[in-house]
């Protein structure tokens, strides 16, 4: 266990892909600026994808620019296409991730490809940005989505999710993350994944995992990544997000009940709990009818509580 975690915020992205309001430009703006004021130092920006498909996100390449002039602030975006991967890198993202499901039928349903025709695509990629000078080359990494069980297809053999990170890692991708897009995960299964994937490619190409909470496990799992050695853990603001295209995934792990959690046992975040409930506050007010979850907005920060 590291004493320091990454925390990557994905509401701006995960999170508002996931509600039919649509958050104003300058809202977003103030939520990446308010929060990275907290302490924050990664966030999922946005989504490099038609506007026709997420409406909520067609000004990720606004938000992308915007976002990389904060200093010390690693814009995440996804992509799930070299399209996709040439437009952040144009807009300044440092790292891409692309979407690989571990289902054929949620990769069918998410982008629209089989499993071969998205290792095509990653292959593409990785080629794109080798012409790149070092400067500008963009992070490179590939989600193993509905890694641990998917609601179309039901669960995903194991073997697979291993054999397709070993794949992935050999095409020459920066790294790979485990993503529990359907809540499916439990501790065990994800001590399993995390391990034989380490144990074929090296604990360097997994450093990140995606959870969700859509059946109360998501702290549970991140507990064990991080006893693991996991040292970056997606979660959203609110709790708010899931995945469009896979019907009843919802439910982010919330930002902050994770901060607390791993304060409290005196790993470092580098966030301002007290600073995230006040930016929790401003999105609650640019979005008046999305639902927040959080145990640790709904009690308070109990007397005595300090910051590791």
């Amino acid at each position: 266990m590291t004493a320091s975690i990454l925390i990557s915020e994905v509401g701006l992205r995960d999170g508002l892909q996931n509600i039919s309001e649509t958050m104003a430009t300058a809202d977003k703006k103030t939520w990446i600026a308010a929060q990275y004021a907290a302490g924050c130092r990664e966030m999922e920006v946005g989504s490099f994808v038609p506007a026709r498909l997420l409406p909520q996100l067609a000004d990720t390449a606004e938000i992308t620019r915007y976002a990389a002039t904060l200093p010390g602030l690693c814009v995440a975006v996804l992509a799930p296409n070299l399209r996709g991967l040439r437009d952040a890198v144009e807009n300044g993202a440092h790292k891409v991730t692309l979407p690989f499901s571990m289902s054929e039928t949620h990769s069918l349903r998410n982008l629209n490809r089989t499993h071969a025709q998205v290792l095509e695509e990653i292959g593409a990629c990785v080629s794109y940005l080798a012409t790149l000078p070092k400067a500008r080359r963009s992070m490179f990494e590939v989600s193993l989505s509905t890694a641990f069980g998917c609601t179309l297809e039901g669960p995903v053999a194991e073997a697979r999710v291993l054999a397709f990170a070993e794949q992935l890692v050999g095409l020459g991708v920066d790294e790979v993350s485990l993503s529990d897009t359907t809540g499916y995960g439990n501790p065990a299964q994800l001590k399993r994944l995390v391990t034989g994937i380490w144990e074929r490619c090296g604990p360097e190409k997994l450093t990140g995992v995606h959870l969700h909470n859509t059946r109360g496990q998501g702290l549970a799992n991140a507990l064990m990544a991080i006893e693991l050695g996991i040292t970056t853990l997606d979660s959203s603001l609110g709790g708010i997000g899931g995945c469009p295209f896979a019907p009843g995934a919802s439910g982010n792990i919330v930002t902050e009940d994770l901060v607390f959690l791993l304060e409290s046992m005196g790993l470092r975040t580098g966030i301002d709990l007290a600073a995230l409930l006040a930016v929790r506050e401003q999105v609650k007010a640019a979005l008046p009818g999305v639902e927040l979850f959080g145990f640790t907005a709904a009690a308070g920060l109990p007397l005595g509580y300090q910051a590791a």
